[in-house]
């Protein structure tokens, strides 16, 4: 290959000032700088929302739990039951949230150089595990109930603890989802995924205590609690993919990839783009990729180019971590050489 190849790495917006100078140090060469790379964390007030959202989760779930326990007490009801057992699940994967939260917002060290946030989807397959244990427990509870029904009594006090938890319910949910929106949190995310299962939930007891009570369908509430149960493993599924798909450093979706492929060719300099890579670590997205141009550029023109690349791609992406490499291109034709790199990029 001829002409430069350089990489330009380093926070979006800042400095690429991390290299090696393969120089020998007796002609002014340096050795490569092992400090820890400060990548770009969340900011003071997204760490902020984001401890607020993990205690109110586990204030809430606190606060269920006891209005339900005594209401479960005072009907005998397999859908209050439900609701408990899954209050009860909701408080301990919150509590994991808690904990996978503060650990995530910890700065990289010497031996995380890429930081924490895998912390957060590691939270998210322990909540998977806790829901889907929650189900199994309310499958055998139903079963039970359909050979041996038992009738519910205390319907009203039932559908008032109901109605209580699809209000406080409510108002965390909307909590959340604002959170999510603001920070991209994983852990914060699937949290919130299960309470609007929770929403769901407690509007199948109250359905289930109307029929069982005042129609006299003593099959109901068992019925409604299977149903819960197979809501419930289907949010763990759906939790649990989520966080594997981070685990396993899988791209981000073709629309977001597409988006940074179309943040990059814009600059007029850039006349080729090939080894596309994305993944995302919690709230980190990290982007490494090959662009190409005139072989004929300065090395401190071509590094300028990758600089304004990253601040482009940072205001597409707040917060990305973003590797370029900068290659000569050799093409003669800007469209037909992009087409024939996007299909391994």
């Amino acid at each position: 290959m001829i002409g430069w190849s350089i990489i330009a790495r380093g926070t979006v917006g800042a400095p690429s000032d991390c290299f090696l100078d393969c120089r020998p140090a007796a002609e002014g060469g340096v050795a490569l700088n092992n400090d820890v790379k400060s990548f770009a964390g969340p900011s003071a007030d997204q760490a902020r929302l984001l401890r607020a959202a993990t205690y109110a989760s586990v204030g809430t779930a606190g606060v269920l739990i006891v209005v339900k326990f005594a209401a479960w007490q005072m009907t005998g009801s397999l859908s209050l039951l439900a609701a408990l057992l899954d209050s009860v699940l909701d408080a301990a994967a919150s509590l994991i949230n808690l904990f996978a939260v503060r650990h995530a917002l910890q700065p990289p060290d010497a031996e995380h150089r890429f930081g924490h946030g895998k912390a957060e989807p590691l939270a998210a397959l322990g909540q998977a595990a806790f829901i889907c244990g929650s189900a199994l427990f309310l499958l055998v509870e139903a079963a039970h109930r359909l050979i041996a029904p038992v009738e519910v009594v205390s319907g009203t006090l039932g559908i008032a603890v109901m109605v209580f938890s699809i209000i406080a319910t409510l108002f965390l949910v909307a909590f959340q989802s604002y959170v999510v929106k603001r920070t991209r949190s994983l852990a914060i995310s699937a949290d919130s995924l299960h309470y609007k299962g929770d929403l769901l939930m407690n509007c199948a007891v109250i359905v289930a205590l109307l029929l069982s009570v005042n129609l006299g369908w003593v099959h109901a509430d068992p019925i409604f609690g299977i149903g819960i149960a197979a809501y419930i493993v289907y949010s763990a599924w759906l939790i649990g993919r989520g966080a594997l798909n981070m685990l396993m450093d899988r791209e981000l979706p073709d629309d977001e990839r597409e988006r940074i492929k179309d943040v990059i060719v814009a600059d007029p300099k850039v006349l080729g783009i090939h080894d596309l890579r994305t993944r995302a670590s919690g709230r980190q997205i990290f982007i490494q990729c090959h662009i190409e141009m005139d072989g004929r550029l300065s090395l401190w023109e071509a590094h300028e180019v990758a600089d304004r690349i990253e601040k482009q791609l940072e205001e597409a992406f707040p917060g990305a971590e973003v590797i370029l490499h900068e290659d000569p291109y050799l093409g003669e034709d800007k469209s037909g050489h992009m087409a024939e790199h996007e299909a391994t990029g």
